[in-house]
């Protein structure tokens, strides 16, 4: 199974520039000229697409095997998670808010 998860944005250039920060790549291909999209799995991949009166509503979780490392790659691009937090069963969860206030989230097992 394949999997294309969209986020709706207002600014191409600005989205693009914030995603490549958290991702820590340049899309890996860019359908036309307002979809870019980043593999983030075998076969499963996150677009942006500007559509202007639906940005600011996606949310998205992608859980990583590596949380801390992930964060700490995150924050060496210069972006910090706006929410922090370990549920009661340990797993850690860490969520972003774009410029258009769309929300992707990372998850991590509890600490062993």
């Amino acid at each position: 199974m394949d999997l294309f998860a969209g986020i709706s944005v207002r600014d191409y250039d600005i989205a693009v520039a914030w995603y490549e920060k958290l991702l820590g790549a340049p899309p890996a291909f860019l359908p036309n000229d307002i979809e870019a999209v980043w593999e983030v799995g075998e076969h499963q991949y996150l677009y942006i697409e500007v559509v202007p009166e639906h940005a600011g509503h996606a949310q998205h979780t992608l859980f990583v095997e590596d949380f801390d490392g992930v964060l700490a790659a995150i924050a060496g691009r210069g972006i910090e998670p706006a929410e922090r937090e370990t549920y009661e069963n340990g797993v850690r969860h860490a969520t972003f808010y774009d410029p258009d206030g769309n929300e992707v989230s990372y998850g991590g097992a509890p600490v062993e």
